[in-house]
């Protein structure tokens, strides 16, 4: 049984609920229910509502505009508004208008939801993993992926503008939607590529922005279907890479060259648009012109030079140097660099063109043929010496030969080329160029006369020399002959008798007469025979003092004829 103090304190607490209904009647039933209510004024950030109950609201002015927008309210305006709580016992009630947007917004919305309907709503900010979107007050997320079809770096000019979204899920208790731009943006591209490919035909020349690049060309959005633009087909001229000629965001003018109504792949150009540089450039470059390029490729085998934009002709490496041989291109020119050339062929339908490098610059030999012909003297340093002969710088690029033959008249060329060192510089006399095979030949021994000539001037087939021998060997005796010439007598041709066709019985230093069988004028050197010499004797000496007819001997012959010329010597 409840005491009479417990009666008492129940009894008071409905007595006060009695009272508070009576002061403000029923109106605290409108706690949590959307009303109208009219602006009567503004009071500094706050707006003053009638919403027919006893009392006024306040709202804060910031919820009467989007984010980031200016309120646009003035007094007299009806409203919607959200009624939160009564505050006190003087009726002061606490009014929301961005509740009261946001319950309407989800009504509105989750009625487009169902109807798989779009829904406009403003980016406003980021969060971890995507952004924010307003759809007319209520507050959805956007993931990062659901911005574009392809990947955005910069979502700043997305940000504040009104857009279309889809919404992709909905949870009111949670107070969660979760929107998509991309899925409005792919099934408005799907109508736009449907109706352009519908009319799409090879040739036509459309308009399109550069929606991204690759290494090998760009994709041109023509609106709502993507092309490519390869590198080869953005102009006539050599391009290297997309981004030389074009930029994201682009806008460019292109035609369609083909497309394949199955896969619904389009290959668009640019250079189409244009004219054709190699029109008429067999004319605008003769043959054996000359022409300045530039450098816009090397390659292993050769090097391409720019005549002009979009035509380009090839210097293939074995015309870049007169001098330099198996060379890489790019130790000869340098890429970007300009160059002076020379039009070698040109095939306008293959759209070719050979060039050569070293033909604009004048052939080496042909020049120091007409500075140096035959006959004139040179000086150079010895850059190299080799088993035959020595190499003499004579020019930039070029070397002259002396052949070890013509280094000396009296050494042998190996004993010759014992006096020369590289690097050590020496005159020469220019004996022959030959500008075909790029050959210069060279003497040494030529700057000064031949001390032999004299004697090969009176010298001739079928003449007995004295000769002194200097060199003894297994097959004859080398000799020589007024101290000029060199001679050589073979072994067979040292007696008439075989047994005496002994080089050991002749020594170094001992005079012998031998008849001269052939002059070599070029090598300064005599064959020469004793035994001819000694039969020709033997002949003469028959004839004048008789034969083996006559029944004298040829002991007796030749013992006179040594007796007859003994005589004369001692008349002498």
């Amino acid at each position: 049984m409840a005491s009479a103090t417990t009666l008492a304190h129940d009894a008071g607490i409905e007595d006060f609920a009695a009272m508070l209904d009576e002061t403000l009647g029923a109106d605290t039933g409108f706690a949590g229910s959307v009303v109208s209510g009219r602006v009567i004024r503004i009071d500094d950030d706050f707006a003053v509502v009638d919403v027919g109950l006893k009392s006024e609201g306040r709202v804060p002015l910031k919820e009467f505009a989007p984010q980031g927008q200016k309120p646009e309210v003035q007094a007299g305006d009806v409203v919607e508004l959200f009624v939160e709580r009564y505050e006190d016992r003087d009726g002061s009630i606490v009014l929301s208008r961005e509740k009261a947007r946001r319950e309407e917004a989800w009504t509105n919305l989750e009625k487009a939801y169902q109807a798989n309907q779009r829904v406009n709503g403003v980016i406003f900010g980021r969060v971890k993993g995507g952004f924010t979107v307003d759809l007319g007050g209520a507050v959805a997320f956007l993931p990062g992926s659901q911005v574009d079809i392809r990947p955005v770096r910069d979502v700043g000019p997305l940000m504040g503008s009104p857009q279309p979204f889809q919404i992709l899920k909905m949870d009111r208790a949670r107070g969660n939607i979760v929107v998509s731009r991309r899925a409005v943006l792919e099934e408005t591209r799907a109508e736009q590529r449907s109706e352009l490919i519908q009319g799409l035909k090879e040739g036509m020349i459309l308009d399109g922005v550069v929606k991204n690049i690759t290494d090998y060309g760009a994709f041109v959005d023509l609106g709502g279907v993507d092309g490519l633009l390869h590198v080869t087909d953005i102009a006539w001229r050599r391009i290297n890479h997309p981004s030389e000629a074009l930029t994201i965001g682009q806008p460019v003018k292109v035609q369609v060259i083909r497309f394949n109504s199955e896969t619904q792949r389009i290959s668009l150009g640019m250079k189409q648009l244009m004219a054709d540089p190699w029109d008429g450039v067999a004319i605008k470059y003769p043959v054996n012109a000359k022409f300045s390029g530039r450098v816009t490729n090397i390659t292993d085998y050769g090097a391409f030079v720019e005549l002009e934009p979009g035509v380009e002709g090839l210097v293939h490496v074995s015309e870049m140097s007169w001098t330099k041989k198996n060379v890489h291109p790019g130790k000869i020119v340098a890429t970007s660099q300009e160059v002076d050339v020379m039009i070698l062929d040109v095939d306008e339908p293959k759209r070719r063109i050979s060039l050569g490098l070293k033909q604009a610059q004048g052939n080496p030999w042909e020049l120091f043929l007409e500075a140096h012909p035959p006959g004139s003297v040179v000086e150079g340093e010895i850059r190299n010496i080799t088993e035959f002969g020595l190499f003499i710088g004579i020019g930039p690029e070029i070397d002259g030969m002396v052949h070890m033959s013509d280094l000396s008249w009296e050494e042998a060329g190996e004993a010759a080329m014992a006096n020369f060192e590289k690097g050590q510089v020496i005159k020469a006399k220019v004996l022959d160029v030959d500008v075909e095979k790029e050959r210069i030949s060279l003497g040494v021994k030529q700057l000064e006369a031949d001390p032999a000539a004299e004697v090969l001037d009176k010298v001739r087939k079928g003449d007995v020399v004295t000769c002194i021998v200097t060199q003894v060997q297994a097959n004859g005796i080398e000799v020589r002959v007024e101290d000029v010439l060199t001679g050589f007598i073979r072994r067979a041709e040292l007696a008439r008798d075989r047994g005496d066709q002994r080089p050991d019985k002749f020594a170094v230093g001992e005079k012998v007469d031998a008849k001269v069988t052939a002059v070599d004028r070029a090598a300064r050197r005599l064959a020469l025979t004793i035994k001819g010499k000694e039969i020709e004797e033997e002949r003469e000496a028959m004839k004048e003092y008789g034969s083996t007819d006559s029944g004298a001997s040829l002991g007796d012959i030749l013992g006179a004829a040594i007796r007859r010329r003994r005589e004369m010597a001692g008349e002498e």
